[in-house]
């Protein structure tokens, strides 16, 4: 790709290069106001455990947050997304729930929890809840019920239960691959301490699998969503939204299946769930938003139909490696998918569950896949931290929806010296301890670079972070970045700001280039380009750059760097 040189010999990463452009007037002055603000909507994930401990217990809290909502209003996102704050044993980091009406003890209260969405709202930050209907806590009511009742019963009919193979029921009754390793069944015993039915869970077993052929899951889950909004939430996130139906006969899995009738993925079954989900969510101007994995994109477009889910989750872009034929791929696949059925498309770097972005792009291998974790993977840091810069910019510009992972306007990478014994997630132990598991993108984020626990706790605070923070990981800390112009936290505020623009919010897009190493698209009057090659790149001389991700000189565009250009011509 050849393009001609600017008029800006060198620009600092983070700030324009020249006066305030139209583009950034413009952002000065577009609020998202409408009822369809989550079309284009900057979205911040929280992960309460680990975002800001309020009480000085070394565990992220509700007050935490609470205490941090100006930070994420100067941020520039306009709504937060909260991974499950309810009551639950944290088998699966709070995606075992026991009880969606009340709030964990170690959170606060559901009265924190409606102050929170309250002062979130008051600064114009919607709040969005996470909501698991693929199964429950072990230690639900109603499991706790079915142990206790009879096999056949009504109780039991709400999860999967079946009687075991072989001559004493010693075999599972099924063969299902698990979400996290390992067997999907486990054996129950009876009153009398004898060994008695088998029930289903493709995760943990301390997450039973619901059937939501019985009408008490269906109704009880939509109560869920009403409670929720009755609080003042403006949306929903459905985990594992792809798994939640199956085949009542649960036959095993083998070979190929017609379209919608596999045994428990993408079954036709879900779209009269989520249609029933999307009436709900009509009432109070609320949104829906699908965590579906599916490589058929196809299918995964059905769930975004106008009467069912308003958006779902791109794991398409942010599962492939550092490169601009699978990037430029990805989003052309992307939108191509998303325009049939009006829905905007969603642009995600990381979240909970996946290795942080520096981490990962800098690795040999710099795709991700759950299959492939493994300990003692060796990573680039500071490839990986500049690529992970151009990479938010890239997906900054495309349109539709972001997603901000807690700790990635940071720059935060994954920690892998995490030690042993104070690993949690059950991937790891499920593994065998073969995958490292999620534990290193959720440790306690960095707030102060001069007090102990990088001030995730409160000042004078004794307790240890529920998971050990790094001996540097103030540097990383938000005062060490706030007035470093060069710093990834002034970039996202800046890449943020400008987002709200007119160009990255309503412009068309179109494709400047499609073949070379570098990514070229229009929105608007904003050129955007990344250079995912090996060598600088001339910039155009018809455009004043408005921000970059690193250094740009002498003209070009260098490896590994993103540009956003204001550019004269139509």
């Amino acid at each position: 790709m050849t393009l001609s040189p600017t008029r800006d010999s060198e620009v600092t990463p983070g700030g324009p290069a020249a006066a305030r452009t139209g583009l950034e007037a413009r952002a000065a002055s577009t609020p998202v106001t409408d009822r369809e603000w989550w079309r284009t909507a900057a979205i911040y994930q929280v992960y309460v455990r680990s975002f800001a401990d309020g009480n000085g217990d070394g565990i992220g809290d509700l007050a935490g947050v609470r205490s941090r909502l100006g930070y994420l209003a100067s941020l520039g996102i306009d709504a937060i997304w909260f991974t499950p704050w309810y009551r639950s044993p944290l088998a699966d980091g709070g995606y075992d729930v026991e009880d969606y009406r009340a709030i964990h003890p170690d959170f606060g209260t559901v009265a924190e929890a409606e102050a929170l969405i309250s002062e979130a709202a008051a600064l114009g930050i919607r709040s969005i809840v996470d909501v698991v209907p693929n199964h429950v806590s072990d230690q639900h009511a109603w499991f706790r019920e079915a142990l206790a009742s009879e096999p056949g019963s009504d109780a039991r009919a709400r999860f999967w239960f079946r009687d075991g193979k072989g001559p004493n029921g010693d075999l599972p009754p099924g063969n299902w691959p698990s979400s996290f390793s390992g067997s999907t069944w486990t054996r129950t015993m009876n009153p009398d301490g004898t060994p008695g039915q088998w029930y289903l869970h493709l995760f943990t077993p301390e997450q039973p699998d619901l059937n939501w052929g019985h009408p008490d899951v269906r109704r009880e889950h939509e109560d869920v969503l009403r409670f929720w909004f009755d609080r003042g939430v403006a949306g929903v996130r459905i985990d594992s939204a792809a798994l939640v139906a199956k085949d009542p006969e649960l036959p095993e899995i083998d070979g190929e299946y017609a379209a919608g009738q596999h045994p428990n993925l993408d079954r036709d079954d879900l779209h009269e769930i989520y249609r029933g989900w999307r009436t709900i969510a009509e009432d109070y101007s609320g949104v829906l938003v699908g965590e579906i994995w599916l490589a058929d994109l196809e299918r995964f477009a059905l769930y975004l139909r106008p009467d069912e889910i308003h958006m779902a989750f791109n794991f398409d872009f942010m599962s492939r490696p550092w490169g601009a034929d699978g990037f430029r791929a990805a989003i052309a696949e992307t939108l191509a998918a998303h325009e049939p059925v009006g829905a905007p498309a969603t642009w995600v770097l990381s979240n909970h569950d996946v290795t942080r972005p520096v981490t990962r792009f800098g690795r040999a291998d710099s795709a991700f896949a759950f299959d492939a974790k493994r300990f003692g993977t060796l990573s680039d840091l500071v490839v990986g931290a500049r690529r992970a810069r151009a990479a938010a910019m890239l997906v900054a510009a495309l349109p539709g929806a972001l997603y901000v992972y807690q700790g990635d306007e940071l720059g935060l990478p994954e920690v892998e010296d995490i030690p042993l014994d104070r690993l949690e997630d059950p991937m790891h132990f499920r593994s065998g301890g073969v995958d490292p598991g999620r534990d290193g993108c959720r440790v306690p984020i960095p707030w102060t670079n001069d007090a102990a626990n990088a001030g995730f706790s409160p000042d004078g605070t004794d307790a240890a972070p529920w998971l050990p923070q790094p001996a540097d990981w103030a540097r990383y800390s938000v005062t060490a970045q706030q007035d470093d112009p060069t710093s990834t936290l002034t970039l996202y505020r800046r890449m943020l700001e400008l987002r709200r623009g007119d160009d990255l919010q309503h412009g068309a897009f179109s494709w400047q280039d499609d073949t070379s190493d570098v990514i070229a698209f229009r929105r608007g009057a904003l050129l955007h380009l990344t250079n995912c090659g090996t060598t600088n790149v001339p910039l155009p001389d018809d455009a004043d750059v408005v921000l970059a991700s690193g250094p740009l000189t002498d003209h070009t565009l260098p490896p590994d760097t993103s540009v956003w250009l204001a550019v004269h011509s139509v």
